[in-house]
C-alpha cells in the first residue's frame, strides 16, 4: 500500500519477482512516499513521483530467463489499480541467457516496425529494446506493433519495455522468449518481406547517437520467391577511424560474402534470404562534436509481374489514338524475363494496334514502357490547336509510362507553335534547374535538342521553323499530367528558326539560353526572344557562359533593338568585344545568329532582371537642357533695347529664327548616317518641307527683368558635349575593325 498525503491512496500489488518504481521526473519539492498503515507507516522523502497528477512516471520491473534452456513468456497484462491509470507507466522486462547465447523474442503474431525516438506509435504503446554490455546500456531501437520485424536476438543480457501514457490501458497480449542461437553482435533484428512490392527503414543503434565503438549488428531478411531487393544506407554520417574501416557484409548460403564500404552501391540482392553485417571501425572520439556512423537503411522489396496473358484489344478499341504506339523492354535484359506479343517471345514489344501480350517474371523497375504518338499536319487537316495528352494505358502492362513523345510535323514552309496551357515556361539551366518530378524535351525531329524545360518560368510561347519533337519524362512515382502537357498549333513560315517570347517577372531574374546550349547553336541557324518590358522598368542583360567559335563563313551576331526604334541598341559580332551587361529601357528583341563554324561553338546564356526604371538621371539631365537655353538681353545703340523673354529683336526673312533651335535632334545631328542608310535601303527619306514663319515682326518693349547670366565660359559647354559623346560610345564597349560583311 503507497500512501500519498493530502492526496489519495494508491494500491499496488507486484507480481513474484517483478519491482515497483515510482520517479519524481520533475524534482517536485517536498513530495512524500508512505507505506504500510497506523504505527507500521513508513513516509519519505523521495525524487520519485513527480507530484500527485497524471505527470508522474511509474515503472515496473519483470525478471525472465537465466538458464541455458528457459522458454518462457512475456504476458502483457495491466494490473494496476485505477488510481495508477493517473500516471504515465514503463512495463519493463529484463532479460538474461547463459553466455555466450542471446536471448530471443518472437513478434511473429504482431509484428514491429522500427521508428524514429521522437516518434509516437499511433496506439499510444511504444516498445523499446536494449542490449546490456559491458561498455553500457545500448538502445537497439524504438518500435511500434504491425510491421515486418518478426524476432530480436540481444547478446546475453538485455531488456524489452513498453512505455504507456497516462489514461491508456496496457494492450493484453503475449511474447515468446526462448534462449536462442550463438551470435557474436550486440543483436539479430529479423525481418519477414511481405510479397509484392514493399519497403522498410531500420536505424543504426542508438540513433540518434552514434552507432557503438568497435562493435557489430546484425539484420537477417527472409524474403519471399522470385524476389528481389534493394539496400541502401541514407542519412549517412561516417567516424573517423583510427583502426579498421567501416564494412558492410552481404552473406547467404553457397555463395560468397560481399564486403563493401557504406559509400558503395549495394548489390541487388536476387537470390533469397541474406544476412547484413555492419562492423563499426574503432572511432577517434576525441573532438567532442565528432558525428561518429549514424544511418538510415532502407530495404526495398519487389515481385516480378504476374504470369499471364493481357489482352490490350478493348483497351485499343476505347481510347484509340491515332498515331499513337507503345514500347516496352527491359532496362536490363535478364533470362528469368519472358515477354510475348501475339505468343512470340520478343525482346523488345511495340505495339500500334490491338495485341495479347503475356509478362513471365520481369520486375517492373527493370521494366520501361514509353509511347510515341505522330501529328502530321502537312496535309492540313489537323485541328488547331493540338492539346498533347497523356494517354492512359491499361493497369495490366508491367510497369507505369515513363516517356511520351509527340512528333509536331507543320508541313513544308510550316511553323510549330508551343504554349503551356497551365502557365508560362522555364528552361532548365545552371542557377536555374528544373526540379519537378516532370520535365519536358523540345527537340527538332533530327534529335538536334532545342532545350529543356519545366513549369513556373517566364516564356508564354516557343516558335520553332522545323518538324519538332516533344518529350515529357516523368519519374516512376510521379503522376501523370490530367491537363494537357502543352497545346501546339501550326502556323505559316517565320524569318527565324526560334523565336521565344518572354514575359519577364519583376522580382525573379530569367535565365534563357541559346538553342541546344551548351553544345552550341546549329550552323547558320537564328533565334529571337520578344521580351516585354513593363511601364516604368528597364531591362538588365547579362551575357553569360559565352562561347564564340572561328568562322569558316560569315559572322556570328547578338543583336538587341527596341520596339518600334528603326536603330539597334547593341550590335555586336564574334571578332568583336561583346558587352557583358546591357540595359533595355522598352520592350525590345534580342536576336542571336550562327555562322558556319570552322571550330568550336556558339552558345551564351542571358541573364533578364526587371529593375525600376532610372527616372532621376532623365530628370537631371532635363535640367541641364534648360539651363542651356539662358535668356540674354540685347544692346542696341539706336535707341531699343530688347529684354530677354519671347520678344526679340526685328526679324526680316533672312533673320527669321525658324531654323533656331533650343535642341537639335538625333536625326538633324547624324544627316550622314541616315544618308548612308538610305543608300543601303535601312532608312526612308528624311526630307520635309519649311514651314517656319516668314513675316517680319516688330520689337515689344518690355519691362520684365531677366535672371542674371551665370558665370560659365563658352568652353565649359563645349566640354559638356564631348563628355556626352564619349560616354555614348563607352557604354557600346570597344569596337573592332569588322573583317569582311555581316
Amino acid at each position: 500500500l503507497c500512501v500519498l498525503p493530502g492526496a489519495l491512496k494508491l494500491t499496488l500489488t507486484a507480481e513474484p519477482g517483478a519491482t515497483i518504481n515510482i520517479r519524481n521526473n520533475n524534482q517536485v519539492k517536498g513530495c512524500k512516499v508512505c507505506t504500510g498503515s497506523g504505527n507500521a507507516q513508513r513516509c519519505m522523502r523521495l525524487n520519485v513521483l513527480s507530484g500527485l497528477t497524471q505527470h508522474g512516471w511509474i515503472q515496473f520491473l519483470f525478471s525472465a530467463c537465466t538458464t541455458k534452456s528457459c522458454s518462457s513468456h512475456i504476458v502483457q497484462t495491466d494490473f494496476s489499480s485505477i488510481d495508477a491509470l493517473r500516471f504515465n507507466r514503463t512495463f519493463t522486462w529484463n532479460l538474461v541467457a547463459a553466455a555466450p547465447k542471446a536471448f530471443q523474442i518472437d513478434f511473429t503474431n504482431t509484428g514491429l516496425k522500427q521508428i524514429n525516438p521522437s516518434e509516437k506509435c499511433p496506439d499510444r504503446h511504444t516498445y523499446t529494446l536494449q542490449a546490456f554490455q559491458s561498455t553500457g546500456n545500448v538502445a537497439v531501437g524504438k518500435y511500434c506493433r504491425s510491421g515486418t520485424i518478426s524476432t530480436a536476438l540481444i547478446l546475453k543480457s538485455g531488456s524489452f519495455s513498453v512505455d504507456v501514457p497516462a489514461e491508456q490501458k496496457l494492450q493484453n497480449d503475449k511474447f515468446d522468449v526462448t534462449v536462442g542461437e550463438k551470435i557474436k553482435s550486440l543483436a539479430r533484428i529479423s525481418l519477414t518481406l511481405p510479397k509484392g512490392t514493399s519497403s522498410s527503414e531500420l536505424l543504426s543503434p542508438d540513433y540518434p547517437e552514434s552507432f557503438p565503438d568497435d562493435d557489430i549488428m546484425e539484420w537477417y531478411f527472409r524474403v519471399p520467391d522470385k524476389h528481389r531487393v534493394d539496400v541502401q544506407f541514407l542519412n549517412l554520417t561516417q567516424p573517423d577511424c583510427v583502426k579498421k574501416e567501416v564494412a558492410v557484409e552481404y552473406h547467404q548460403k553457397g555463395r560468397v560474402t560481399s564486403v563493401l564500404g557504406l559509400n558503395d552501391t549495394q548489390p541487388l540482392q536476387k537470390q533469397g534470404d541474406f544476412l547484413l553485417t555492419l562492423r563499426n571501425c574503432e572511432m577517434e572520439r576525441a573532438p567532442a562534436d565528432s558525428p561518429g556512423l549514424t544511418f538510415t537503411l532502407k530495404v526495398s522489396a519487389s515481385s516480378p509481374a504476374s504470369t499471364g496473358l493481357y489482352l490490350i484489344s478493348t483497351w485499343w478499341s476505347i481510347y484509340k489514338t491515332e498515331g499513337l504506339s507503345l514500347n516496352i523492354s527491359t532496362l536490363t535484359p535478364t533470362p528469368d524475363c519472358v515477354m510475348k506479343i501475339n505468343s512470340v517471345k520478343k525482346d523488345n514489344i511495340t505495339v500500334t494496334s490491338s495485341a495479347d501480350l503475356s509478362f513471365e517474371d520481369c520486375f517492373p523497375d527493370n521494366m520501361e514502357v514509353t509511347a510515341t504518338q505522330l501529328i502530321d499536319c502537312s496535309s492540313g487537316k489537323c485541328p488547331d490547336p493540338v492539346s498533347l495528352l497523356v494517354p492512359l494505358l491499361p493497369f495490366c502492362l508491367p510497369a507505369p509510362l515513363s516517356r511520351v513523345t509527340w512528333i509536331l510535323r507543320p508541313g513544308r514552309h510550316g511553323t510549330v507553335k508551343l504554349i503551356s496551357p497551365t502557365g508560362p515556361l522555364k528552361q532548365s539551366l545552371p542557377g536555374q534547374l528544373c526540379d519537378d518530378s516532370v520535365t519536358i524535351d523540345v527537340a527538332e525531329e533530327n534529335g538536334a535538342p532545342i532545350g529543356t524545360f519545366c513549369r513556373d518560368g517566364a516564356i508564354q510561347t516557343v516558335h520553332i521553323h522545323t518538324n519538332v519533337s516533344v518529350t515529357l519524362w516523368s519519374s516512376m512515382n510521379a503522376k501523370a499530367p490530367r491537363s494537357a502537357v502543352l497545346n501546339a498549333s501550326f502556323e505559316n513560315e517565320i524569318t527565324e528558326r526560334y523565336i521565344f517570347t518572354v514575359f519577364p517577372k519583376r522580382d525573379t531574374p530569367e535565365l534563357v539560353a541559346t538553342p541546344a546550349w551548351p553544345a552550341g547553336m546549329k550552323a547558320s541557324s537564328t533565334v529571337s526572344w520578344i521580351v516585354s518590358v513593363p511601364p516604368k522598368m528597364e531591362a538588365q542583360l547579362i551575357f553569360t557562359k559565352l562561347s564564340q567559335p572561328k568562322c569558316s563563313n560569315s559572322h556570328t551576331n547578338i543583336r538587341v533593338q527596341r520596339m518600334g526604334s528603326p536603330e539597334e541598341d547593341y550590335s555586336r559580332r564574334e571578332d568583336e568585344m561583346a558587352k557583358s551587361e546591357l540595359t533595355v529601357s522598352e520592350s525590345f528583341y534580342l536576336n542571336m545568329s550562327n555562322c558556319l563554324p570552322e571550330r568550336g561553338n556558339f552558345s551564351v546564356i542571358t541573364k533578364i532582371s526587371l529593375v525600376v526604371a532610372a527616372l532621376l538621371v532623365i530628370f537631371v539631365m532635363v535640367l541641364v537642357k534648360k539651363k542651356l537655353n539662358h535668356e540674354v538681353s540685347v544692346y542696341n545703340p539706336n535707341g531699343i533695347n530688347f529684354l530677354p523673354g519671347y520678344n526679340g529683336p526685328p526679324k526680316t526673312h533672312e533673320d527669321d529664327d525658324a531654323h533656331v533651335y533650343t535642341s537639335i535632334d538625333d536625326t538633324l545631328v547624324y544627316t550622314h548616317l541616315f544618308k548612308k542608310g538610305a543608300d543601303i535601303g535601312i532608312y526612308g527619306e528624311t526630307y520635309q518641307p519649311f514651314t517656319g514663319h516668314t513675316d517680319s515682326q516688330k520689337p515689344l518693349l518690355s519691362s520684365q527683368k531677366g535672371p542674371p547670366l551665370p558665370n560659365k565660359s563658352p568652353s565649359q559647354v563645349q566640354t559638356l558635349m564631348d563628355q556626352s559623346e564619349d560616354e555614348q560610345s563607352s557604354n557600346l564597349g570597344p569596337r573592332l575593325e569588322p573583317e569582311g560583311g555581316n
